[in-house]
Parts: structure tokens; sequence; C-alpha cells
């Protein structure tokens, strides 16, 4: 009982780690981390669409890999589960906590070397759209 308790406990603290940013909060942090100003826009309705703008966000894709936290960054090629390594030089997990440091040096790495059209949610809902600063 005492061991079920703790886990509980252990998948609590886990799960309350992430954040959901408001949107312009969202503004504010990708300006801290010196994105383009002529693109936070997109970088905004990328990350609505495919985060809802929550760094604890995990979606498990068809072909058995996974999209990883506020910039949903993909586990194959760009990271590795449990020690640094991928194209970002990270743990996955790094890419579910509230520090948005290397989430935002991969999100920059992943959009300069495969565009915006890496992520589904902008090409469905973001791409050839004038979206203007939401703040």
């Amino acid at each position: 009982m005492k061991c079920a308790l703790f886990l509980l406990l252990v998948a609590c603290f886990l799960v309350a780690e992430g954040k959901i940013f408001t949107k312009c909060g969202l503004v504010e942090e990708l300006n801290l981390r010196n994105f383009p100003r002529s693109f936070i826009g997109q970088w905004v309705c990328m990350i609505e669409s495919e985060s809802g703008k929550d760094t604890s966000k995990v979606y498990a894709k068809a072909n058995g890999s996974k999209n990883l936290g506020l910039f949903q960054i993909n586990d194959k090629g760009w990271c590795e589960y449990g020690k640094t390594g991928g194209k970002c030089d990270m743990k996955c997990e790094d890419l579910l906590n509230e520090n948005l440091v290397d989430d935002s040096a991969c999100a920059k790495k992943v959009q300069g070397e495969m565009g915006f059209q890496a992520w589904d949610g902008w090409v469905r809902n973001c791409k050839q759209r004038n979206i203007a600063l939401p703040c």
C-alpha cells in the first residue's frame, strides 16, 4: 500500500512539472528566447495547434514515435531517452519540463532544417495565413 501511494505521488509530481502558457505569456517567452520577431505569430500559431501551449504534452504517432513538449518535437532523430543525443543533443525527457532553453534551441534547429512544414498543425492551421502578433 505504501509503495502504491508513493508511486501515485511521484506520478502527480511528474505531471505537475508542465506549464500551460497564456498566449501573451508565450509571446513573452519566445521574445526572451530570441525567436525572430517577424515569425513569432507563426510560432504561436504552430504551438497552439500542436501542443495547446502545454509544455508537458506527449502525442504518440501511428509510426511509434512521439512528439514531445511545447514545440511537439519528434523523438526520432532529434533527442535520446535517458541520455543526451540526437540532432538537438538533448534528453527527450527535457522537452517535457518548464525549462524552455533547450527546447527553444531544438525547435529553431528543426525549423531551420525543415521549415515550419515539419509541424502538421502549422500546415493545417497556420500556413498561408498572415498572422499578427497576438500581444
